[in-house]
């Protein structure tokens, strides 16, 4: 019995082993993978799709039909800097902030 608890003794004072470099890349390895993938499958396409909006955005015109993000239908009748003017009814027109047009409809 005095050996075995001798033997643990001796074995908690001995020196970690030496810290391998190719251990530490391989542990960040994961992480690099997964932000390779979150990258691809998450940030990527967003960024496409709000390239695509600020396209759609720039060129509206006056006559374009549209929809707006909070779902309204309507003709564009005027092009502001920043605004829109919409005439979402006869001789009803609002002005709508370009950027919440959600979508252009084919005419």
């Amino acid at each position: 019995m005095v050996n075995f608890f001798t033997a643990v003794a001796f074995a908690e004072g001995e020196a970690a082993p030496a810290a391998n470099p190719m251990g530490q890349l391989f542990s960040f390895a994961p992480l690099v993978i997964l932000f390779v993938i979150f990258y691809f499958l998450l940030i990527r396409p967003q960024q496409k799709k709000a390239k695509e909006h600020r396209e759609m955005v720039s060129k509206l015109e006056k006559g374009d039909i549209v929809v707006t993000s909070g779902g309204i239908h309507g003709t564009i009748t005027g092009v502001a800097e920043d605004t829109a003017t919409v005439e979402i009814a006869e001789n009803v027109r609002v002005k709508v902030e370009k950027e919440h047009i959600g979508a252009k409809k084919k005419k």
